[in-house]
């Protein structure tokens, strides 16, 4: 018994370091579509953020990205510099400022997101149907557990 146990921790272990491998390949190779957005990895993914996830303050906004709120604000800087972000008061308390991608940073960040989603696909050009298939089964799946973090 204890046996097995181990082979089912190895085999797990195994699986998240492919799919760890393979994350990061996958996204470093599309990422080379963002060539033409003219903007920083770093710039380019707290806008995503606030994009697709909405409004937020600096701090919460380093808290997503990773980072400490000093570089964040120097990273929303060059975004408002760009006109691809503006600062807009709390409207349930004045003295919060909340960040909000302008029209024209969501804009670009479709753009972008839409490059990259062709890009892809026509990578996928040589799968069967059933390797399809089990892509998207297993794109369901990632999802699902995805879901299940907190």
């Amino acid at each position: 018994m204890q046996g097995q146990k181990q082979q089912q921790i190895k085999a797990r272990e195994d699986l998240a370091d492919r799919m760890h491998s393979a994350a990061i390949h996958l996204l470093r190779r599309v990422r080379k579509q963002d060539a033409t957005m003219a903007q920083a990895p770093a710039r380019l993914s707290a806008l995503s953020v606030l994009v697709f996830a909405g409004t937020m303050t600096i701090g919460e906004l380093a808290s997503a990205e990773q980072v400490k709120p000093p570089t964040m604000s120097r990273i929303v800087a060059g975004l408002e510099r760009a006109r691809l972000v503006k600062r807009v008061r709390d409207a349930m308390d004045g003295r919060r400022v909340q960040l909000l991608a302008t029209p024209k940073g969501a804009k670009l960040m479709r753009q972008g997101r839409r490059r990259r989603i062709t890009y892809l696909a026509s990578q996928l050009k040589m799968l069967t149907r059933d390797e399809m298939a089990i892509l998207d089964e297993s794109a369901g799946i990632l999802q699902r557990v995805l879901q299940s973090w907190t």
